[in-house]
């Protein structure tokens, strides 16, 4: 995962484990994508509180590779706000970057259909 997008995660912790339910259709759509493998999945669904395995999952997510985060970004199809304020601060951080890293992003973006 790119330190912007952990930077991301990290600053937006509060809010994602308030709001986010992630045993319907997250934990399940990262582990059909191989962003999570089973014994993950296992230690995230053994919490007991929705908030406990949203803060779980954020802990493992960004050493899950390079795929991690737009993955992530594809399983929130159920909270499309949050989505859109994701994608929306990323792309406040990226008008602050160098042009050469914009275009990095952008074919990045694009080439994960987003």
């Amino acid at each position: 995962m790119e330190p912007e997008h952990r930077a991301l995660l990290r600053e937006h912790r509060l809010q994602l484990s308030a709001q986010l339910l992630v045993s319907d259709t997250i934990i399940p759509f990262l582990y059909q994508e191989n962003v999570l493998t089973r014994t993950q999945v296992e230690e995230i669904e053994s919490l007991a509180t929705s908030r406990q395995k949203t803060l779980k999952l954020l802990d493992i997510l960004p050493n899950c590779g390079p795929r991690a985060f737009h993955a992530f970004l594809q399983s929130l199809e159920d909270f499309r706000w949050i989505r859109d304020q994701l994608l929306l601060d990323l792309q406040e951080r990226e008008r602050a970057r160098s042009p050469e890293d914009l275009v990095t992003s952008l074919w990045l973006m694009l080439s994960w259909g987003q």
